[in-house]
């Protein structure tokens, strides 16, 4: 049978059929119908004329966890392939890997299944070969994984948004495509009946793929990417969540442990310390003895209590949750990806620590749990126990509003709190908005501190700059600590590798210490010293002490506000605390690669003369009620290819910041032309997100401006005008 339409190797190619089955499947009743669906839904595939077939990973990508690099045509012949685009700061990519680890206990490559990670990064940060390595080692990918630091694979592809899932047959042919989080039955459903219809046709292999785990070559280390570290005030005790070690530790101020609870594996077991387990833990706040943690993958609240030498949960059912109301008692409240904690006080400004606010980072909000009975801002008496959101819609934006229930976060990851007047608040990081935000303690009111930029769609405005309020810009910010003694906020930059001061009264954030640079120096001062993603920090001592989880070099730092100096906390020994690899520097920034689908629009001729200005007029229409993400690189090239001295000392790019603005392309015809005819193309790259959703979505365009060169001298030449109306896009969370 025919292929329906042109056969080209977008996934676009398979919508139509794939949509059809989806709507099949919504009055399949029985799993024997579904599995039926499936598999004529492979015959229509299959029977396509000309397969759609995927493109070869390009030469030149580093991979990791496997011995050499791995070719779709050479190497995955007879498999099912499942092609997992990721980027590893996004949640919604974190919450997809328990779904395909599943996958792969159900399924080996003896069964005929792989899995491949394809790295396509949305900060700059997320490029680099080293950071991919730490997050690889951090969320256990056991999985081959590229670094397709371009998008290569992406764009070839017209992928749209992260995560999004591509299933492969045997053949390199592209069956399925499933966009977003939330569909494991859907890809369990898709993957064992593409295993069963291709094996029935002998058509799938049982060789192994030569797999060489990242992991295995890693030393020892006492701390495996610490997230967040807090300080007992009462007997200055470090609490810190050794999260690779799924662990948290209790320290003294030299460094010895005095208590070391879960860990090594991950597992969500209460009881004595010696049975306790926890699955990646974050955000831990410690006051009376009482440790609460965030325990992060397990989806929990979790409490420890020192004096009895046990652990309990008091929120969340321990799978991810998709309420954004919340109001249950603590252990029958589902929640999603809590990632930090931190103590608060209640309306009656009697009981103190009665309430803990949690950065809710998987549904983008800010949550309380009632550690007594008591009263949140703008609600009623609430009993102790209680769970439920504070602050934050559960849209992914950044959005501030009066009424909190009707901000907008994008993945909170670091809480901090002043309750001291004039302040009042809660800090955020709010790290996918790569922004600092505050949220009133006496009305919820949310507003913003330093960072990201006006429009609340756009996650994209990122950057490394030291300025006041909005012209400050951050890389992926993951943690906040409050200086009661100074008043200032200090904020782990986290993708900048930078620590940064903010004075909240002028709103003017500088970096305090680091180089952006990630080797691991140490008892340096601050200007020399470098970090290498710290995830979390806290004040000690009476202010005098930083201490910063060093994420990626496996530390605890120790920063002295006062001599300027910094130093590693020596955890049982400090030379066996550094894991590092070499760093490796970011690519140059060239021109992106047009993807195949990308319209070409070919222009009337235009007659010019030499000396002439000819002006290009970009009139591009986004889809309704989508908005240009400003921070992204939207930009625009001019080319003359077999021509290129018609561009000599000319601009041969620029941005587009502004989609009622846009810019006006100027080409002035040199003086001595070397051709009579020249075609000059202009190609658009655009990023932008949906009214209802924070994915950025990337489009592209080529015109093409046949030129006739005369001697003789023109009139003036009206510009032209180069328009586009682009369609709709898929809808996802980033």
């Amino acid at each position: 049978m025919a292929a329906p339409g042109s056969r080209g190797r977008s996934l676009s190619g398979l919508l139509p059929a794939q949509t059809s089955l989806e709507y099949a499947l919504l009055d399949a009743v029985t799993q024997q119908e579904k599995d039926s669906l499936v598999y004529q839904y492979l015959q229509k595939v299959d029977g396509w004329e000309q397969d759609l077939s995927v493109p070869d990973f390009p030469e030149g990508l580093e991979w990791l966890n496997t011995e050499e690099p791995i070719s779709v045509y050479k190497d995955l012949c007879g498999k099912i392939v499942i092609l997992d685009f990721f980027t590893y700061c996004c949640m919604n990519c974190i919450h997809l890997l328990p779904d395909l680890r599943a996958l792969e206990h159900t399924y080996s490559d003896k069964d005929g299944l792989l899995i491949i990670g394809v790295h396509s990064a949305k900060f700059p940060n997320e490029k680099v070969l080293d950071n991919i390595k730490s997050a690889v080692l951090r969320y256990n990918i056991t999985h081959p994984v590229v670094n397709d630091a371009d998008a290569s694979l992406w764009q070839e592809l017209e992928v749209s948004c992260w995560p999004t899932l591509v299933i492969l047959g045997p053949r390199g042919n592209m069956l399925f495509s499933l966009i977003g989080e939330g569909h494991k039955d859907k890809l369990f459903l898709y993957t064992s009946i593409a295993l069963k219809y291709y094996k029935d046709r002998g058509q799938i292999r049982d060789d192994k793929i030569g797999i060489k785990l990242y992991k295995d070559s890693l030393p020892p280390s006492p701390l495996l990417f610490p997230g967040k570290v807090t300080v007992d005030q009462v007997t200055n005790r470090l609490v810190i969540a050794d999260t690779g070690h799924h662990r948290i530790l209790v320290v003294w101020k030299n460094g010895q442990i005095q208590y070391s609870i879960g860990g090594p594996n991950p597992g969500r077991k209460d009881g004595i310390f010696s049975e306790s387990t926890f699955n990646s833990p974050q955000g831990v706040a410690i006051m009376n003895n009482i440790i609460y943690v965030a325990d992060t993958e397990n989806h929990l609240i979790r409490k420890i209590d020192l004096e009895a030498e046990r652990v309990s949960t008091v929120a969340g059912i321990g799978i991810q949750g998709t309420d954004k109301e919340g109001g249950a008692k603590g252990e029958q409240q589902p929640i999603s990806s809590p990632w930090d904690v931190v103590f608060g006080t209640s309306g009656s400004e009697v009981q103190r620590g009665d309430i803990l606010w949690i950065a809710m980072a998987g549904t983008h909000q800010i949550w309380a749990l009632l550690l007594d009975s008591g009263k949140l801002p703008k609600k009623n008496e609430l009993t102790k126990g209680t769970c439920l959101r504070f602050a934050g819609s559960g849209n992914e934006e950044n959005r501030n509003n009066a009424y909190p229930h009707k901000a907008g976060f994008a993945q909170p990851s670091g809480l901090s709190l002043a309750s001291e007047d004039p302040w009042s608040c809660l800090f955020v990081a709010d790290s996918e908005s790569s922004t600092v935000r505050t949220i009133s303690l006496k009305d919820g009111a949310v507003k913003h501190l330093v960072g990201g930029e006006r429009d609340p769609m756009n996650l994209f405005a990122f950057g490394d700059v030291d300025g006041v309020g909005i012209n400050a810009k951050l890389q992926h910010p993951l943690g906040v600590t409050w200086d009661k003694k100074r008043n200032l906020l200090y904020v782990a930059d986290s993708y900048n590798h930078k620590i940064k001061v903010v004075d909240p009264k002028t709103k003017n954030c500088t970096t305090l210490a680091g180089t952006g640079d990630t080797n691991n120096v140490t008892s340096s001062s601050f200007t020399e010293s470098t970090f290498n993603e710290p995830g979390g920090l806290c004040i000690g001592e009476n202010g005098q002490l930083l201490y910063v989880a060093d994420t990626n070099n496996h530390q605890i730092k120790i920063m002295d506000l006062e001599t300027k100096m910094v130093s590693v906390l020596p955890i049982f020994r400090s030379e066996n605390a550094v894991v590092d690899g070499p760093f490796l520097v970011e690519k140059q920034k060239t021109l992106p690669k047009l993807p195949k689908s990308a319209p070409s629009i070919r222009l009337s001729p235009v007659t010019v003369c030499a000396g002439q200005t000819l002006q290009f007029k970009l009139r591009l229409d986004l889809p309704s009620g989508s908005k240009l993400t400003e921070g992204a690189p939207s930009c625009w090239f001019l080319r003359a290819e077999g021509n290129e001295w018609l561009l000599q000392g000319q601009m041969p790019s620029g941005d587009i910041e502004n989609i009622s603005s846009q810019p006006t392309i100027s080409l002035q015809i040199p003086d001595d032309c070397l051709s009579l005819e020249a075609i000059v193309s202009v190609s658009v790259f655009l990023y932008y997100c949906s009214a209802d959703s924070s994915a950025c979505m990337m489009k592209a365009i080529l015109f093409s401006q046949p030129l006739q060169i005369t001697d003789t001298q023109q009139g003036c030449i009206a510009p032209v005008e180069l328009r586009l109306l682009f369609g709709d896009f898929f809808k996802c969370m980033c």
